[in-house]
């Protein structure tokens, strides 16, 4: 006779999804001891931010061809589905050693940051500009091939200030308040000029398009001071990648759940929502679920979801679209010309020195990061959707990077929630942003964590380094 016990359908929280904001509430949640039932439609952890072999990559956009075999394996191949680095000095890097989901993983730094520069600004055309190396300390804009020498002793002592200011001591302000000041106000000050306020404005503070002129100077002076902090803490790049690419970030986490009692299914996705009476959310329906498991539902206080779920279960009104991205991932035989044969680069193309809205973003790693076969690289464009011809929109992209063997384009709708989940206990995130790192997804995390659990996460008393867990 079968003695089994019976599945127990009850869980506190059901996450649907296994990109980076979800696994990290999962394993957050699972660590203060929740019960937490994670599933994805996907074979494979990620959702839109997962790391694919070249098998699900031609699956996923040349369904029913084969890879070229000069390509090599599938074990060669962890390809990025979005662009972007990790701050050294950031939220999610200490997330990962609070957490100390950081031991799971191995990083290296990112070997040099580029901007474009337009001979004349405002118009692209083939053969035009140049990339430059982004100087980010005063010392490194003495340096620079940006500026003139005058513009290289404006930007020294701009950055020289960034670098000395101290929101809680006066003495280094200056006599200036940086919460009433715009921050076309304090560049006007310092008397830089418009291609050096693109690089400090892009290339350091990492703005996506000329907003940040018209906001409180204190915010772009934070950001700056985030990217100078970043530099030196793991290498001389403000930015580190995780070896295997940044599926592995995701992984960590679910693994971090799992250890803690978490329940996952791959394969799973969500039919249909259910609520009681007073209209909050009590379960859910899966025909997966119910094959493998034998349940009817699963019972739970609360949902956790990527937008694609909750466009999936007929909670349509519980996102908006905002805009589109387009995005091309380049597999090419060569690094990025003019950035000395670097192994992993960034190239930021502000948006002013094309005429456009937004900027463009090159993110290129290669087989020393473990995600692609030696003597290959992966060149991943990315960019805010402004035309009727996304593609096109990434002309300058292409011509930095070169020749390409093999590309793969997606427009992908930016999707933000239209709630912030109190009504009905279901928390849906945003699409991941445009920028080049992760710094807006981890604020999601830590916004979602103290709306459901009441408290700010705790980042401080951190270890120095994964060395120290």
């Amino acid at each position: 006779m079968d003695t089994q016990e019976p599945i127990n359908p009850n869980y506190d929280v059901v996450v649907c999804g296994t990109g980076l904001i979800e696994c990290i509430l999962s394993g957050l949640l699972s660590m203060e001891g929740k019960r937490v039932f994670h599933m994805d439609r996907n074979p494979y952890y990620g959702g839109e931010g997962a790391s694919l072999n070249l098998t699900n990559l031609w699956k996923l956009f040349k369904a029913g061809q084969q890879f070229p075999q000069q390509l090599g394996q599938n074990r060669d191949w962890n390809i990025d589905l979005i662009p972007k680095f990790v701050m050294a000095n950031g939220q999610l890097v200490k997330i990962l050693l609070k957490t100390k989901v950081a031991r799971y993983l191995e990083w290296k730094a990112i070997d040099g940051t580029y901007v474009f520069q337009m001979k004349e600004a405002g118009l692209f055309s083939k053969g035009g500009g140049k990339i430059e190396k982004v100087p980010a300390t005063a010392s490194e804009a003495l340096k620079s091939d940006l500026m003139g020498m005058f513009e290289k002793r404006r930007c020294q002592k701009f950055l020289a200030y960034v670098s000395n200011y101290e929101a809680s001591n006066p003495k280094t302000h200056d006599g200036l308040n940086l919460n009433q000041m715009s921050c076309a106000q304090l560049l006007k000050k310092f008397e830089l000029e418009p291609n050096t306020i693109d690089f400090i404005g892009h290339a350091v503070a990492l703005y996506s398009n000329d907003q940040f002129l018209d906001k409180p100077a204190i915010q772009t002076i934070e950001k700056i001071k985030l990217y100078m902090d970043s530099i030196g803490r793991y290498g001389d790049s403000p930015f580190i990648y995780p070896i295997y690419g940044l599926g592995g970030i995701p992984e960590g986490f679910s693994r971090m759940a799992a250890v803690n009692g978490g329940t996952f299914m791959l394969n799973a996705d969500l039919d249909e929502v259910l609520f009681d009476g007073d209209g909050k959310v009590c379960g859910l329906k899966s025909e997966k679920v119910k094959e493998l498991m034998g349940l009817e539902q699963i019972n739970c206080k609360m949902i956790i979801a990527d937008p694609s779920y909750a466009l999936k279960a007929k909670l349509s009104n519980k996102v908006k679209s905002i805009g589109k991205i387009v995005r091309c991932i380049c597999i090419l035989n060569h690094p990025i010309p003019n950035t000395k044969n670097l192994p992993s680069v960034q190239v930021i193309i502000p948006q002013r020195q094309t005429g456009r809205k937004n900027d463009i973003y090159v993110m290129m790693v290669s087989d020393v990061h473990n995600v692609c076969k030696k003597g290959f690289f992966i060149a991943i464009l990315s960019t805010n959707v402004e035309t009727n011809n996304p593609e096109k929109e990434l002309e300058p992209a292409f011509e930095i990077v070169g020749p390409v063997l093999e590309k793969f384009v997606t427009v992908s709708d930016v999707y933000v929630p239209t709630d912030d989940g109190s009504k009905d206990n279901i928390f849906i995130s945003s699409s991941f942003d445009p920028q080049s790192h992760f710094e807006g997804e981890t604020q999601q995390v830590l916004n979602a964590y103290k709306k459901i659990s009441g408290k700010e996460l705790d980042l401080t008393n951190l270890p120095v380094d994964q060395d120290d867990q």
